[in-house]
């Protein structure tokens, strides 16, 4: 072969290889590039969404718990998705842009609710008025601020009132009944027969009240971890006015019994029970006494 072709060749050879070189290198860097400022952190991407704090619940609370800094947290939240009552940390993004505006004036609103103070300052050493689970929004509904009333004041409903009633576990359910369960108030009294002799008795029953929550058992407002029972003197019983009109007759007639509903109840109808004219007439004959109980449904 010609020298001269063989020298053509080898620098053209030489060439398409320097020439994939540099290629690769030049796509190969712009990769690592690439890669190096997608990972760096804090480097804002197309996606990203402004961001806020917002006070949380850092553990399940219940009914009656007062908050500490150890029961709270700050969790960062959307902004475009805080609500008007949750209590943030008044600060905005800068990268919020339009949402920046709603974030302040949110917080603003949280926190002239909260009387002017500061979050965490507000909060701590609140009684929790509805439960709260782990991570759920702090709202001022469900808290009450202290000096706000006790325990049961903050637990009432709007509009209700607390009262006691003694207890034995007879009428009690055998001490089955917790705080927050739901039962019926019946009353019993002595009545007439109304039989030409005279000597018979009658023992009247009916329901007072009914489908009506229970508020604390002697001085205990929850029960112990895996207690079943509570064997108490009192019952503290959240009734409206009209039903406390009833329930104190019926305290005054003659002792009264808690009968425990079930759970599924929650719902069903509560206050005064209807009076009904039907009733059924129970005898009983004991030690040579005939007595009556005329029990109304």
């Amino acid at each position: 072969m010609n020298p001269v072709r063989i020298i053509i060749v080898l620098v053209a050879a030489a060439s398409a290889i320097g020439l994939a070189m540099l290629m690769q290198k030049a796509v190969g860097g712009k990769s690592a590039r690439s890669e190096v400022v997608a990972s760096a952190p804090g480097a804002p991407t197309l996606d990203a969404k402004p961001m806020t704090l917002v006070l949380v619940a850092k553990r399940d609370l219940a009914i009656g718990t007062r908050l500490t800094k150890d029961d709270v947290d700050w969790k960062a939240w959307p902004a475009d998705a805080v609500s008007p009552v949750y209590i943030t940390n008044g600060a905005a993004p800068a990268e919020a842009q339009g949402g920046a505006a709603k974030v302040v004036k949110t917080a603003a609103e949280a926190t002239s609710v909260l009387g002017g103070a500061p979050p965490e300052a507000a909060v701590e050493g609140a009684i929790v008025r509805d439960p709260l689970l782990a991570g759920e929004p702090i709202v001022p509904r469900k808290i009450v601020r202290g000096g706000e009333g006790g325990y049961l004041s903050v637990v009432l409903s709007p509009g209700a009132r607390a009262m006691a009633v003694p207890v034995t576990s007879e009428t009690a359910a055998g001490g089955f009944i917790l705080p927050g369960d739901r039962v019926d108030v019946l009353m019993s009294r002595d009545a007439p027969t109304g039989d030409a002799g005279g000597g018979g008795k009658q023992v009247v029953a009916e329901t007072v009240l009914q489908n009506i929550r229970v508020l604390a058992l002697d001085q205990a407002t929850t029960a112990e971890k895996d207690a079943k029972t509570i064997v108490a003197a009192t019952a503290t019983l959240e009734v409206r006015p009209a039903e406390a009109e009833a329930l104190t007759r019926a305290k005054a007639s003659g002792p009264v019994t808690l009968a425990l509903r079930a759970y599924t109840d929650l719902g069903g109808p509560s206050g005064v029970a209807a009076p009904t004219q039907d009733s059924t007439v129970i005898r009983i004959n004991r030690g040579g006494q005939t007595s009556s109980i005329a029990v109304r449904q």
